[in-house]
């Protein structure tokens, strides 16, 4: 038999002028993966800097076109259109009489939302539970979400008015019937996404149907489940702010003062509570956004390089 020799590769002399010894990579390699690196909140403040100058030069973008739009592309006596950016601040956010009526008004139409959001979210959890575990079932009601999500709501909005009032009851109908779509396509599909092989893990044990929607289907299903209530929280506004519109009695909501304002071509105060409106539906986007993180945390989502 031929033995092969032992070739050393040979390492850089040490002080005597004889050879040493093959420096050892992998604890180079080591040393390098363990080296102290900065501080985890050093580069905080300029993931800050770089999340929030886009915005910031963004909406400075948006006010200067605000202000060509009033000033150069406008006559004087068409002004009233798209009034300037200041006059906005001062008529409708500086006036408290003005701007507490819009408060008001924003709080109602807000209630009205949640009401709704509330009641859709649970109707929507019932039937994407019940379609989850019966194709039957998912057969049957399918089509119909899709036509309930089809007809505009315009179009309905006097029939409802008709059946149920012109109050808030109206408006909540409005809010679930908009709403309502997302959360059951959402969460159906959340129930559906969980691995075929946990499934037969859970076949395995003999896990029920009960053991098997609570441990393995409902835990899958919450990213999505999250981005449906997201989606229709936004929406729930939306139909708040709807109903006003078509709905005057009992207290004013939101969409009445756009309407009133409107009418009687106060561009400021209907600016603000345009501004209002908008910035009700963004905080109610991140409060469900800041309820998934504290939920499920930050597990689903990918990471995005650059």
């Amino acid at each position: 038999m031929t033995t092969i020799p032992d070739v050393t590769r040979p390492g850089p002399e040490d002080t005597d002028g004889h050879p040493g010894s093959a420096p050892d990579v992998s604890l180079e390699a080591d040393a390098l993966v363990h080296a102290p690196g900065p501080p985890p909140g050093a580069s905080r403040p300029r993931t800050a800097l770089r999340a929030a100058v886009p915005p910031l030069v963004l909406g400075s973008a948006l006010i200067g076109l605000w202000y060509v739009i009033s000033y150069v592309i406008l006559e004087p006596h068409r002004r009233f259109l798209l009034q300037p950016p200041h006059q906005v601040l001062d008529n409708g956010f500086l006036d408290w009489d003005a701007y507490s009526r819009i408060l008001r008004a924003l709080w109602n139409s807000t209630q009205v939302a949640l009401i709704g959001l509330g009641i859709a979210i649970s109707i929507g959890f019932f039937l994407a539970t019940i379609m989850s575990q019966a194709k039957m079932v998912e057969r049957a009601v399918f089509p119909f979400a899709v036509t309930l999500q089809a007809i505009p709501i315009l179009a309905i909005v006097p029939m409802i008015g008709f059946w149920f009032g012109y109050g808030t009851t109206a408006r909540v109908i409005v809010c679930i019937i908009i709403s309502l779509f997302p959360i059951i396509m959402n969460t159906l599909f959340g129930l559906q996404s969980a691995e075929r092989g946990m499934h037969d893990l859970f076949t395995l044990h003999h896990a029920n149907r009960l053991t098997r929607l609570r441990k393995l289907m409902f835990p899958a299903a919450l990213p999505a489940v999250f981005a449906g209530l997201r989606i229709s929280a936004g929406l729930s506004v939306i139909g708040a702010i709807v109903g006003d519109f078509f709905f005057g009695q009992g207290e004013a909501g939101i969409g009445q003062l756009l309407r009133r304002y409107a009418s009687q071509l106060d561009g400021e105060e209907l600016l603000t509570s345009v501004i209002m409106s908008s910035a009700l539906g963004v905080v109610v986007f991140w409060t469900f956004g800041w309820i998934q993180k504290l939920v499920i945390g930050k597990w689903h989502e990918t990471e995005v390089l650059g």
